[in-house]
């Protein structure tokens, strides 16, 4: 069983990569934490909540944790995600507690007595670098960071440049990026591969249960915005890539390279300098995912998500 912290801004896509990891036996989730990116962070760490009780699993902790990027302006994305962040299903208020404790004082504490734990980043990567930063002997504890941001070939979605989770948080993934910890990149090159298509949503659906007809309901707002935006027969679904990488890596394929993070402009601020031909005397620092078998990643999404019921 593979030990894992996912810090997360649910955002549908989020919510369903969580759904994957407590769906998925070979996990354990020791904690979610919650930061401010796709909705305010009073909302995803609601979101989060509402997750765990509808995957029964209220006995998972959530932490609240940066309510702001490091040094720039909060950006959010209600303009994909819905006003609440998790538009589409009807909502409720979680029973659930938020932990008293902040997100990143969980993540040090947690990384401080427990060995090889992963962090599933699906959010701005805040959270990461102020535990790194307030605890720099945590760094060599973590076994590996899989996180979902960035583009190259791609190149942005949220400016010509950047990709969204690392353009709200920049200097908090160069941070990241910087750190020499493990790293395996889930960017836009791969994630919009794993187009969810109107057969693909049905399937959930078709599973007939609570979970199934929450997620197709979150995916078929979801996906609006998308289709729109670049003519698709579906919207790329992104931050499960991250759980799903853990759980099936062979159908995944990258290249281990140096990725730089542009701070210093405002024009590429947050975009992910990818050095895919080796061109700089950089070293290399993270594996870049491009491509996926994207009906095995999708037959894994309903499988595990049928096992919650």
């Amino acid at each position: 069983m593979r030990k894992i912290i996912i810090d997360t801004d649910p955002g549908q896509d989020d919510a369903v990569a969580i759904l994957l990891a407590l769906g998925s036996p070979e996990l354990e989730v020791l904690g979610i934490t919650c930061v401010a990116g796709n909705v305010p962070l009073s909302l995803t760490s609601r979101n989060a909540r509402i997750i765990c009780e509808l995957a029964g699993r209220p006995d998972v902790p959530v932490y609240a944790g940066a309510e702001r990027p490091l040094v720039r302006k909060l950006v959010t994305a209600e303009y994909v995600h819905g006003k609440t962040g998790l538009n589409g299903p009807e909502l409720w208020e979680p029973q659930m507690p938020l932990q008293a404790a902040h997100a990143v004082d969980f993540l040090i504490d947690t990384l401080r007595s427990t060995d090889d734990v992963t962090l599933c980043v699906l959010g701005p990567l805040t959270n990461i670098a102020l535990a790194m930063i307030k605890a720099p002997d945590i760094v060599e504890r973590i076994a590996q960071i899989v996180l979902m941001g960035g583009g190259c070939f791609e190149g942005g979605n949220t400016t010509p440049a950047a990709e969204f989770n690392i353009y709200v948080d920049p200097h908090a993934a160069r941070t990241v990026f910087e750190s020499g910890v493990d790293l395996v990149v889930m960017p836009l090159d791969v994630t919009h591969k794993a187009i969810a298509t109107r057969p693909r949503v049905q399937a959930f659906a078709d599973l007939g249960s609570k979970v199934g007809k929450f997620t197709s309901e979150m995916l078929d707002f979801f996906e609006r915005f998308d289709m729109e935006k670049y003519g698709s027969q579906g919207g790329p679904l992104h931050d499960p890539n991250v759980i799903a990488y853990l759980l099936t890596p062979e159908i995944y394929a990258g290249r281990r390279v140096n990725i730089e993070i542009e701070i210093a402009s405002e024009l590429t601020m947050g975009m992910t300098v990818v050095d895919w031909w080796g061109v700089s005397s950089r070293a290399k620092n993270a594996l870049f995912i491009r491509e996926v078998d994207d009906d095995a990643f999708f037959a894994l999404l309903v499988e595990r998500l049928g096992r919650l019921g």
